[in-house]
């Protein structure tokens, strides 16, 4: 009878126990998180969203706005909405060779959540940025005052947010706070396609072995000494071919150019033409002024003055034409 009452009492104690459920765990991060058994937590619930919490709007929103003021730059950028990358690439139209580290701040402040009006601002070359974590270096958040700069701090919001509830006043807010991972995302490469070979039925011949080509040279016959003798040979014929090829390209260096041999030009040609001319047009004159000086004297040659203007002349070549019979 005792056992009976024993048993009795196991099975309604049983009945009373709540349900433990068993969460199926699968992989290093679905690990068991404290507000998992809270019934007080409503996991059907959709929060609401008010669009004045996000004054920036969606960086898909914004977009047009960077993309506009990277191109005065001459960089092109892509948002991959599927991979959850941004990318920032030079073009033939980039002067500046250091802005596309200044691209790659601007997309590190966007991926962080800063409005793209105060991220462009890192474009121009007296602004410059950085990420700094401060959890660990004041206290105060009222950096903006003391330095005079832009500052967004990451995590004030959600801070402020659970600073409202009291039972979290007590506990660690590790666990509501986003935790940055550097990560290298994987850029898929472009499918290459092999060219197919032409189909031959047959098989390729088998190649020859290195005893085969041995047999062939009549090297397999030869003895060892005589095998390193005949290979040092070659080496130093290579060698000598090497070193020649070598020397020539070295003199090549020292050989002057071939210079054109140009025959007189055309203005050449036309300057000696008109010297020829002008020498005959002297010499008449001459001629001519000694023929007045001897008139009125009374000695008059005409003969000899118009035998010596003919010889003075350039002479015609006469050209002799043979008739074939």
């Amino acid at each position: 009878m005792a056992s009976e009452d024993e048993a009795n009492a196991a099975a309604a104690a049983a009945e009373d126990a709540p349900e433990v459920k068993n969460w199926r765990r699968k992989g290093k991060h679905d690990k068991p998180k404290p507000w998992d058994e809270d019934p007080n937590i409503d996991r059907w619930k959709v929060e609401k969203f008010d669009p004045s919490w996000n004054e920036g709007g969606m960086l898909e929103e914004s977009w047009p706005i960077v993309k506009g003021a990277l191109k005065e730059f001459g960089i092109t950028c892509e948002l991959n909405l599927v991979e959850g990358s941004m990318t920032v690439s030079t073009t033939r139209k980039t002067r500046d060779p250091y802005i596309i580290i200044k691209a790659r701040d601007l997309i590190k402040l966007l991926s962080r959540s800063v409005p793209a009006p105060q991220a462009i601002k890192v474009l121009n070359d007296e602004m410059n940025c950085d990420i700094i974590k401060i959890g660990s270096l004041v206290r105060n958040k009222a950096i903006e005052i003391l330095t005079g700069c832009y500052i967004l701090v990451q995590e004030l919001l959600i801070k402020r947010e659970l600073a409202k509830n009291p039972a979290l006043a007590t506990e660690s807010w590790d666990r509501f706070l986003p935790n940055f991972k550097k990560k290298n995302v994987k850029q898929k490469k472009p499918h290459q396609t092999k060219e197919k070979k032409p189909y031959t039925p047959f098989p390729p011949p088998q190649q020859p072995s290195k005893i085969d080509i041995e047999l062939e040279t009549g090297e397999y016959f030869l003895s060892d000494k005589k095998k390193s003798a005949k290979k040092w040979q070659e080496k130093l014929e290579k060698q000598a071919g090497k070193s020649e090829e070598n020397k020539r390209k070295r003199e090549a260096a020292f050989v002057p150019p071939k210079e054109d041999i140009a025959g007189p030009s055309e203005s050449d040609k036309a300057t000696a033409g008109n010297n020829e001319i002008a020498d005959i047009a002297k010499s008449l004159k001459k001629k001519a002024k000694d023929f007045r000086k001897n008139e009125a004297q009374g000695n008059v040659k005409v003969e000899s003055y118009l035998a010596s203007a003919e010889e003075s002349l350039p002479k015609k070549k006469k050209h002799k034409s043979t008739k074939s019979e």
